[in-house]
């Protein structure tokens, strides 16, 4: 039987289905649950805010993806782009030449990006530029005769990738990371911004002035002349997408300061008009002196990201051979990655989608927060622009969690499928849709969150 959308038969979409199961790796994922009945889903189409797989059926992208397309699926502009780059020029050397993409690229980021930060390092892959940051920052600070700054501080609950130096100053809570022991040493982990508002009562962590103490005590008992950088997100998606204030960054950048830390801030997921504005920092009008970004850059149409500095820490790298950054990468500042990036910049200035995602997560926040009402296992909904979440208890009033036997690990994402959703789920619900969504769109995706949380609860019996 022929599939009247993809014109794919039967025997063709059971064919990928048994050779992607045998050849293909899917990152993350456990093979004996690919081969469930309908877990294996192999996606072959998009547009807009909807992915489509070999069956013919559609979803919303809830998740853009891994918090990466803003201007939507489907975008024939960007693979002209890329076509009209790889006839004339597809690569060249990057230890050794610029390129007009590359240069341009840059300069749009220097136009974009938060007043201050003028320079640009191209790497493939946002854990490659955390890596290039921590390398950055060590160098920085040997560069400048502190040869014993060779410490990171990085903040319990944070994500920052999956290579040895990310994974190293990684703290999220579901994250493993025994097998992969012994990690770099000298990483330091500061308290997580994890509520909002609790004022005194909350545990020495967040953005208390008890919090923000203990921080200072961390930094004066390991030394602040063996720590090179502080990295953190400005806002955590691994910890449950909490907004600080902005006297809690205010304060890290005066100690980062006082104790001359350098101050990288993780942008991968919250940058590029995710949160509302260009880059999350500038919900708190402090300035970091290295960026990290990458996913939202090229929405996902070209791997490429990067590390963005200040002319403060460029500095650092002038002089004799011996003072040049050390390393590159092979397909940093790739032609046709810069071209494809630039091009979604633009579209995205084009169009207004950060203040579509400002607007239109207003609007989200609002229908989540109806959602909440609805539902007595959802516990709180939280976020900011087109980066939210659903968070779930048992028993929210009693502080009763689900545990392993409620299996939502397996439920949710099953349950969200058969909804028409795709996401991470579980006790928690990632909500972070392309940039281009409109209202009626938000309807369409809280309805099927609606249907989701209800076949849930009646799986459970609550």
């Amino acid at each position: 039987m022929l599939d009247t959308r993809t014109g794919l038969d039967h025997a063709t979409v059971e064919d990928y289905i048994r050779r992607g199961r045998e050849h293909l790796w899917i990152h993350t994922q456990q093979e004996n649950e690919l081969a469930q009945d309908d877990a294996y889903t192999v996606i072959d189409g998009g547009e807009g805010i909807y992915l489509s797989d070999i069956h013919g059926r559609r979803y919303i992208d809830a998740m853009s993806g891994l918090w990466v397309v803003a201007i939507g699926h489907g975008r024939r502009e960007l693979a002209e782009v890329a076509k009209r780059q790889m006839e004339q020029m597809a690569y060249a050397n990057p230890f050794a030449y610029a390129t007009m993409p590359a240069v341009d690229l840059a300069t749009k980021i220097a136009e974009v990006t938060p007043a201050g930060f003028t320079r640009t390092f191209f790497v493939n892959g946002g854990a490659e530029a955390v890596e290039t940051a921590l390398r950055m920052a060590r160098q920085w600070q040997y560069n400048r005769g502190q040869q014993k700054r060779y410490k990171f501080i990085s903040r319990i609950g944070s994500y920052h990738g999956m290579t040895l130096g990310a994974l190293s100053v990684n703290n999220a809570t579901a994250l493993n990371k025994t097998p992969f022991e012994p990690l770099l040493p000298g990483t330091l982990k500061a308290p997580a911004v994890a509520c909002n508002g609790c004022g005194e009562t909350c545990l020495p962590g967040c953005e208390t002035p008890a919090g923000l103490k203990y921080l200072e005590q961390l930094i004066i008992s390991e030394r602040p002349e063996t720590i090179a950088a502080f990295i953190t997100e400005p806002i955590s998606t691994s910890n449950g997408s909490v907004v600080p204030s902005k006297q809690y960054w205010q304060t890290i950048r005066a100690l980062c300061d006082k104790y001359g830390i350098l101050l990288i801030v993780d942008e991968v997921i919250n940058g590029f008009g995710r949160t509302g504005t260009w880059f999350a920092m500038e919900h708190f009008d402090v300035q970091a002196d290295l960026m990290t970004i990458a996913k939202q850059i090229s929405s996902g149409y070209a791997p490429i990201a990067a590390v963005v500095t200040t002319e403060k820490v460029a500095e650092g790298f002038r002089g004799g051979p011996q003072d040049a950054f050390i390393g590159g990468s092979t397909f940093g500042a790739h032609p046709v990655s810069c071209a494809v990036a630039l091009a979604n910049i633009e579209i995205m200035q084009r169009e207004h989608l950060v203040e579509n995602s400002a607007k239109v997560g207003t609007y989200l926040t609002t229908q989540l927060d109806e959602l909440k009402s609805r539902h007595h296992i959802v516990s709180a909904t939280r976020g900011i622009g087109l980066m939210q979440v659903i968070e779930m208890k048992k028993d929210p009033a009693a502080g009763v969690e689900f545990t392993p036997d409620d299996d939502l690990s397996h439920r949710v994402p099953r349950l969200l499928k058969e909804n028409g959703i795709l996401s991470r789920g579980g006790a928690s619900i990632q909500v972070a849709p392309p940039l281009v969504i409109n209202r009626e769109e938000v309807d369409e995706l809280v309805d099927g969150l609606d249907r989701t949380i209800t076949a849930l609860e009646a799986e459970i019996g609550l």
